[in-house]
């Protein structure tokens, strides 16, 4: 599994999505992902269903890590809670993202960074997760946007992504 995690954590460009954890979020970084969050937050629950379907196309193993995909006989998009779950880590994600210049730090609505991290630990999420969590999110984006996507969008919000994982990585522990 872990192979074909690696290989689809790279771009089609051969360019590694690796975390720059450190690098400063620009206004002109703040400005792209504000732009293309409001363009996808009406339709935030359908965007973060195409999110998780993506993150469980490139790796269908993911599945297991949430309880109430285990024993479900129906289709991913028709399961009663991944669309909720999606949307509010979607809108997480992208929330996250839209005030990180101005808080200056990774926030999170709803709940703490040391619940999501214990979370993550508890359900043992390691960097190939979060790198496929990466490629999917940038992907659903993409689409999301049409053609408003451009090189400069897609990091921003690989910035911004990497920022949150780094926050959350803090946090993970028992």
């Amino acid at each position: 599994m872990n192979d074909h995690l690696n290989a689809t954590a790279q771009h089609k460009d051969g360019e590694k999505c690796g975390s720059m954890g450190g690098e400063s979020f620009t206004e002109e970084q703040e400005a792209l992902v504000v732009k293309s969050w409001n363009l996808m937050k009406k339709n935030a629950g359908e965007w973060g269903l195409k999110f998780f379907i993506k993150i469980f196309e490139i790796a269908p193993s993911a599945q297991k890590l949430f309880s109430f995909l285990k024993d479900s006989n129906v289709p991913l998009e028709q399961n009663p809670k991944l669309k909720p779950h999606a949307k509010s880590v979607f809108v997480m994600t992208c929330e996250a993202a839209v005030q990180l210049r101005k808080a200056g730090k990774v926030v999170v609505r709803d709940s703490s960074l040391k619940k999501i991290g214990g979370v993550h630990f508890q359900y043992g999420v390691v960097d190939e997760h979060f790198e496929v969590t990466k490629y999917a999110l940038l992907e659903t984006i993409k689409e999301a946007v049409g053609e408003m996507w451009s090189a400069e969008m897609k990091n921003a919000w690989s910035v911004a992504y990497d920022q949150l994982v780094v926050a959350i990585k803090t946090e993970m522990k028992p």
